[in-house]
């Protein structure tokens, strides 16, 4: 597996490499850059350094109640996964979307069978749009929309039915309830025992139940939160060596720092090579 993050702002492809390189990454998200001339060049100096681009972002509403949003935004998803077929990224990753004001905010109609459609028929109509061979599209795991458990991503898959559709897997993102909190070494094998074979891409970060009411479930560093890394990446072990397992959400370099520290030292008591 393959440990990366986000780094400080760069203006050349040298000083981004630099900055993979003293973060001790080995998978990137891809770059933002002018143009696609310069991406090439950040691309060939990634190359050189043994770098790989982990997931191309394409976050949008594919299922805005706004029939023009809802357009920008397929039309957005086709650009990215075209952009990601190129260089060769592991995936293009989006969510499925909701159907309400706020593009990954809760919708009571967003777990619906008709909406589950919605989203088989718009993931179809990206893939087919684009027809990719060297990438994949994946939807990230959510809380509240689908797919939100393995058995749905698996639903997802079957119904999809397009070799270009894939997993991207954020554990945190599906402890939803106490019970999957204190159970998450469970759901997290669970998750690597229908779905392993379908991952590209992880996002790493950590979950802590607060003791007041109702439920309160808070995002924190990888290490300061009840995630069962030791499992986490035992499983991503399992898979194959270029599986990304990409840093995100924390606000500055020194958390993203001990954020990887952590990450590390389980891997090392576990003789895994991130």
């Amino acid at each position: 597996m393959r440990l990366g993050g986000p780094v400080p702002a760069t203006t050349t492809a040298g000083e981004w490499i630099a900055a993979h390189k003293e973060a001790g990454y080995r998978a990137a998200y891809c770059p933002s850059v002018p143009s696609m001339e310069a991406l090439e060049e950040y691309l060939e100096a990634g190359h050189r350094a043994g770098l790989i681009i982990a997931e191309v972002a394409a976050w949008s509403n594919p299922l805005s109640p706004d029939p023009a949003q809802r357009g920008k935004a397929l039309e957005y998803c086709v650009g990215k996964l075209t952009l990601a077929e190129q260089i060769g990224a592991r995936c293009c990753v989006n969510i499925a979307g909701s159907c309400g004001a706020k593009w990954d905010g809760p919708h009571p109609d967003d777990l619906t069978d008709e909406v589950f459609d919605r989203i088989v028929a718009s993931v179809r109509a990206i893939i087919d749009a684009v027809k990719p061979s060297r990438t994949f599209y994946t939807l990230e795991t959510m809380p509240w929309m689908y797919p939100d458990s393995p058995d749905s991503y698996l639903r997802l898959i079957r119904a999809i039915d397009r070799k270009a559709f894939a997993v991207h897997l954020d554990p945190v993102n599906l402890v939803s309830s106490p019970q999957r909190y204190f159970h998450n070494a469970a759901l997290i094998r669970e998750c690597f025992e229908k779905l392993g074979p379908h991952i590209r891409s992880c996002h790493a970060k950590d979950i802590i139940l607060r003791d007041q009411l109702t439920v309160h479930l808070d995002e924190t560093r990888p290490g300061l939160g009840a995630l069962d890394y030791r499992t986490f990446l035992k499983e991503l072990g399992r898979l194959d060596a270029d599986v990304s397992l990409m840093l995100e959400h924390l606000p500055n370099e020194t958390e993203y720092r001990a954020a990887a520290d952590h990450i590390r030292s389980v891997a090392r008591e576990e003789g895994l090579t991130l």
